[in-house]
C-alpha cells in the first residue's frame, strides 16, 4: 500500500508540467520519450502482476494499471500541442507501445506454459524497470555539469526513492527478485538524487522558474 501510495504521487508529479504545456499551447523543448517508455513499463508490469502471470502480487497489478492510464492522458496531451513533426513521432510510437505490448502478452499467453510465462514477463518487467531507473542518470549528469537543481524537482526524486524503496521491500517480503532487484536500483538511485539535491539546492532557487525538464 505504502508503494502505491508513493507511486501515485509519482504519477501525479507531471501535472504542473503539462498544465504549463496547456496554458502555453506547446510543448517547448519538453520531450515526450520519458512517458513513452514509462507507458510500455507500466503495461509489461501490470501484466506481470496479474493473478494468471504470478498469483498473491495483485498491487503491483494496481499501481501499474493507475500508471499507465496516467501516463497515457500525457501523451495524449502533449501529442494534442506539439508540433507537426513531434505529433506525428509521439503518435507512431504510441502505436508502436501498444503493438509491442499486444505481441507479449498474445506470445506468453499462446506458446509458453505458466511458469516459463511467469519467467518471459518477469525478466521483461526487470529489463523494463531497470531502463526506467536509469533514465534519472541523465538528469543527475545534468545537475552535476549545471551544479542546479533546477531540472530535478525534489518531490519527484523523493516520491521515486520511496517508491522504490517499498516496492524493494515488498518484493524481499515475497521472495520475488523480479521485483525486488530493479526496485533496490531505483532506491540507489533514489538516494543519489536526494543527496544532490541536498548538497546543490542551497545553490539554486527552486521558486525562480517552473522545472523545463520532467520524467516519469
Amino acid at each position: 500500500l505504502a508503494g502505491n501510495l508513493c507511486a501515485f504521487v509519482l504519477f501525479v508529479s507531471p501535472i504542473p508540467t503539462f498544465r504549463r504545456i496547456i496554458r502555453n499551447q506547446s510543448t517547448e523543448q519538453f520531450s515526450g520519450l520519458p512517458y513513452i517508455y514509462s507507458l510500455l513499463n507500466c503495461l509489461i508490469c501490470l501484466w506481470y502482476g496479474m493473478p494468471f502471470i504470478s498469483p498473491n502480487i495483485i498491487l503491483v497489478a494496481t499501481v501499474n494499471s493507475i500508471g499507465a492510464v496516467f501516463q497515457f492522458i500525457y501523451i495524449a496531451i502533449f501529442i494534442a500541442y506539439a508540433d507537426k513533426s513531434k505529433k506525428l513521432k509521439m503518435s507512431v510510437l504510441l502505436v508502436l507501445v501498444f503493438a509491442l505490448f499486444a505481441g507479449i502478452a498474445f506470445v506468453s499467453l499462446r506458446f509458453l506454459d505458466s511458469h516459463t510465462r511467469q519467467l518471459f514477463i518477469g525478466y521483461l518487467s526487470v529489463f523494463s524497470l531497470i531502463s526506467m531507473f536509469a533514465s534519472p542518470l541523465f538528469i543527475i549528469n545534468l545537475v552535476v555539469k549545471t551544479r542546479s537543481v533546477e531540472y530535478m524537482p525534489f518531490f519527484l526524486s523523493l516520491a521515486t526513492f520511496l517508491m522504490s524503496l517499498s516496492f524493494f521491500a515488498y518484493g524481499m517480503l515475497k521472495g520475488d527478485g523480479f521485483i525486488s532487484v530493479p526496485n533496490g536500483i531505483g532506491t540507489i538511485l533514489g538516494v543519489v538524487q536526494l543527496a544532490l539535491y541536498y548538497h546543490y539546492s542551497s545553490k539554486y532557487d527552486d521558486s525562480s522558474r517552473e522545472p523545463l525538464l520532467a520524467y516519469a
